[in-house]
């Protein structure tokens, strides 16, 4: 009679595991302390938004509480409504054109067979993106200047008035869009186009036997390749409709064009360092970050939904 011998696989143990991995955990260590120090610790601050504070006293000081006091406040400010409607307007036109401006872009791209030309196009328009907006500012100041800038200038060739871009209710929204649009665009560009790279070329081989023309095989292949990124990107922006940019508006804007440029970000910043009225600049910043977490909610359901995008 023939015994049958077992063989039993022993599973790789939970220790051993750990302890390859140590080296990338020991690894998180720096930007978790980063994360704890800069974003966590400061928020024991936010109890300023329900008190009416008095920096002498110190933050954990004996400070007379308001409750809702400085939301009320807030919220009844003849101004407010109108600078809600300035960030989502300027954050949505940047959303929009910050999609569409880089598309078009790497769509262009992708027809480009000349190889150089082409890298140093992505090369140029890749440099403003490093390009700080204290720097960038001054730049634009330049440029759009009624007296000497390269734009009146141009304008004035064909007999068009000086126009004080910056100092125009009706124009510096549009202005603050366009330029950031400007600084940014290449660096989206090249998420698009690593989208583009990854669509198989035998569909363009098969599309051409077919007698698809150029443009044809862009909007049927390149484009439709493209669609799940630009759901994607598009979704996730909704997080992000409440930050219209404030290094930029703060470098660019003037009491002049208050009424349109003015956002939730440079009101905080003159509630809370200009005015001194820390407990309403608290809360409005408050409000905004609660409202922006809802949305950022939001937008990665939807990009699970619509995109299948995951986290985890």
């Amino acid at each position: 009679m023939l015994k049958t011998s077992s063989v039993t696989l022993k599973k790789p143990r939970k220790s051993g595991k750990f302890r390859r991995q140590l080296p990338l955990h020991l690894m998180l260590i720096p930007g978790l302390i980063f994360v704890i120090i800069f974003n966590y610790i400061p928020m024991a601050g936010l109890v300023i938004a329900f008190q009416k504070f008095i920096p002498a006293k110190g933050l954990f000081g004996d400070q007379k509480w308001i409750g809702f006091q400085n939301f009320r406040d807030v919220f009844n400010t003849p101004n407010f409504g109108q600078v809600m409607y300035n960030t989502v307007f300027i954050a949505s036109m940047k959303i929009v054109l910050g999609m569409i401006v880089p598309i078009i872009i790497a769509l262009l791209l992708n027809e480009v067979r000349h190889t150089k030309y082409k890298k140093a196009v992505q090369t140029s328009i890749f440099i403003p993106f490093f390009i700080s907006w204290v720097v960038l500012g001054g730049i634009m100041m330049d440029i759009l200047s009624p007296s000497s800038g390269a734009v009146n200038k141009l304008l004035g060739i064909f007999g068009v008035d000086p126009i004080y871009f910056l100092g125009n209710t009706k124009s510096f929204p549009f202005v603050m869009a366009i330029s950031d649009v400007w600084k940014g665009f290449g660096y989206s560009t090249i998420v698009y186009i690593a989208s583009i790279a990854g669509i198989d070329p035998c569909l363009y081989e098969a599309a051409a036997i077919d007698g698809a023309g150029r443009w044809s095989r862009m909007w049927h292949i390149t484009l439709s390749g493209m669609k799940t990124i630009i759901v994607l990107l598009a979704v996730l922006g909704l997080g992000g409709i409440l930050n219209a940019g404030f290094d930029q508006i703060f470098m660019l804007y003037s009491p002049q064009v208050y009424q349109t440029g003015d956002i939730v970000d440079t009101l905080v910043y003159r509630l809370g360092m200009m005015n001194y009225q820390y407990g309403l600049s608290t809360a409005v910043g408050l409000f905004k970050s609660v409202i922006s977490s809802f949305l950022v909610g939001i937008s990665y359901f939807l990009a699970y939904k619509l995109a299948d995008h995951r986290l985890f």
